[in-house]
């Protein structure tokens, strides 16, 4: 199934954009190694063709004070993306950080399969789930060194301001 219908039974917008982002965040070594032990448990691949053979560019980041303000420029930022398609019609799409049109066509190949119904599960299991541990775990390591440097002030109350 592919289009809104297609988009809904997996989870919705929300759940693809989530996906997207743990896709173009993965460290490209460890999604090529689990794209592959996912491919090893599917059917063959549909064929597919590029909509958007990957290319590099450069996409606008903007920011804003406080994160209420005002919109402003805050540079640019190299990416890779592509767009690809299953005969069935779905369509995957891609934009990760950086030169590596590798990794941009593995997130693009994943997009696809996760919103295939036959093929989400295995996706799931396979690739997203240990990307996801990987994330959380370094999430909190980072939050723990944080943590440590935390500094705790009060202050002593002296008799004559009681």
């Amino acid at each position: 199934m592919v289009g809104p219908a297609a988009t809904a039974e997996s989870g919705g917008d929300a759940a693809r954009a989530r996906w997207l982002g743990l896709l173009a965040r993965a460290n490209p070594p460890a999604l090529a190694e689990r794209m592959v032990d996912a491919e090893a448990t599917m059917a063959p691949l549909p064929d597919r063709r590029w909509l958007r053979p990957p290319e590099i560019g450069s996409v606008m980041l903007r920011g804003r004070t406080a994160g209420t303000g005002a919109p402003f420029n805050l540079g640019e930022m190299t990416v890779t993306r592509c767009t690809l398609a299953f005969p069935d019609g779905t369509v995957g799409h891609a934009m990760v950080p950086g030169r590596d049109k590798a990794h941009a066509e593995r997130v693009a190949l994943a997009d696809a399969l996760l919103q295939r119904v036959e093929t989400r599960a295995a996706v799931e299991k396979r690739v997203l789930e240990p990307l996801a541990t990987v994330e959380e775990a370094a999430a909190r390591e980072t939050a723990a060194k944080a943590a440590a440097t935390k500094v705790e002030f009060f202050t002593m109350v002296r008799g004559e301001d009681q």
